[in-house]
């Protein structure tokens, strides 16, 4: 399983949100890329960022924080408001490995067609799920999709990564919905990565054990609940 330890940018600081409310965030750098250069200390290979302005204006306000991550050579997945083709390319050509589609995935199924049809599996769909429905826009609304109903859609399409969130545990420190990530893995046909209140080591251990493809460390890492380092080894 691959650990994808994360940063979420907001005007160029590296920041958490509990349960996704703007109104709840915590700064915990000023520089960014030196908790990437931490992180790729560690032994991380991959890191997933979010650019939370972007998901929730449909803007790239932190595009050159993601570029000076990208130069630290740590494989960068990225999401937050990608919503045209344009940003897509422009993430990609400064050296993006994975572009991470929320809100247009759900809105907008033509776009996510003509990304897949580009760029395959460098194209990967977030799915945040609240109260069993995919929510929408930086998680602010519930989209009319039953979780089930979109990942069938999504299979159909090939998308081969899904980064999925259950935002009732993001940030909260009360451990990954595990029987969620189980149940899913068994169900469909695409690399699962776990986001959302993966706290600690046990929890890297139980999702590795299902032979998940990846699970996203965030907030535990920033508390010193979860040592990168330890994550790394147990997840192997």
């Amino acid at each position: 399983m691959i650990i994808f330890p994360a940063i979420d940018l907001y005007q160029g600081k590296a920041v958490r949100l509990y349960k996704g409310d703007y109104a709840q965030m915590t700064i915990y750098s000023e520089n960014p890329v030196e908790i990437a250069l931490d992180f790729k200390s560690k032994g991380a290979t991959n890191i997933h960022v979010v650019d939370l302005e972007g998901a929730k204006y449909g803007t790239t306000p932190n595009f050159y924080r993601v570029e000076e991550i990208i130069k630290t050579g740590l494989k960068v997945e990225v999401g937050g408001g990608i919503r045209s083709m344009e940003v897509i390319d422009k993430y990609i050509s400064a050296g993006v490995e994975r572009v991470i589609l929320g809100t247009s995935a759900v809105t907008d199924k033509e776009f996510l067609k003509s990304a897949l049809n580009k760029y395959g599996e460098k194209i990967a769909v977030g799915v945040d799920l609240k109260d069993g429905y995919v929510a929408i826009k930086g998680w602010t609304e519930k989209s009319q999709y039953l979780a089930k109903d979109f990942l069938i859609e999504l299979s159909n399409l090939n998308v081969k990564t899904v980064i999925c969130t259950d935002i009732s545990k993001d940030g909260a420190m009360q451990g990954e919905n595990f029987e969620l990530y189980k149940e899913l893995n068994n169900t469909f046909n695409i690399n699962f990565i776990a986001s959302g209140g993966v706290s600690d080591i046990e929890g890297i251990k139980r999702l590795s054990g299902i032979n998940l493809y990846g699970a996203i460390i965030g907030k535990a890492y920033y508390t010193g609940a979860i040592d990168i380092e330890q994550a790394i080894k147990v997840s192997k």
